[in-house]
């Protein structure tokens, strides 16, 4: 089958096929006669997988290292485990981080219901943010 019709038998993107492709994690033969790719029953299988872990938050990476330990042909599951364990701390923590920001937001929003709009001046750009308390450790990591 072609990248369209392995798209639409997953309901994914044909982008996303060849991003899947074109990292390596997806190997179609080529046509020789017209030089398409062909995805297998295989592919398919395999993209299929690849679209699961995603769903689960484990990332490319993750599934390159998984798939290449089934390549093996040891068990996967003690891995799977360890990394799915690794992923929740991150979106626990990451969790925990928004909660906080949103917290912050609604203070800002409630702080500012009150304040009048001032244009910007040479010394100020939006004094709603700039009057607003500086949080410790803050985040230029952008």
């Amino acid at each position: 089958m072609r990248v369209n019709q392995l798209a639409a038998a997953l309901d994914i993107s044909a982008d996303t096929v060849r991003y899947y492709t074109r990292i390596g994690m997806l190997a179609p033969k080529k046509n020789l006669n017209n030089g398409y790719k062909e995805y297998t029953a295989s592919d398919r299988k395999r993209l299929g997988f690849i679209l699961a872990a995603r769903q689960l938050g484990f990332s490319v990476k993750d599934i390159e290292v998984i798939l290449a330990e089934a390549k093996t042909g040891r068990t996967t599951c003690p891995l799977v485990r360890e990394l799915i364990e690794e992923r929740l701390k991150e979106t626990e923590k990451k969790f925990d981080e928004t909660k906080v920001l949103r917290a912050r937001m609604q203070a800002a929003l409630k702080d500012w219901q009150s304040k009048p709009d001032k244009a910007p001046t040479g010394h100020m750009i939006c004094h709603l943010i700039e009057s607003f308390p500086k949080q410790s450790g803050g985040q230029d990591s952008e």
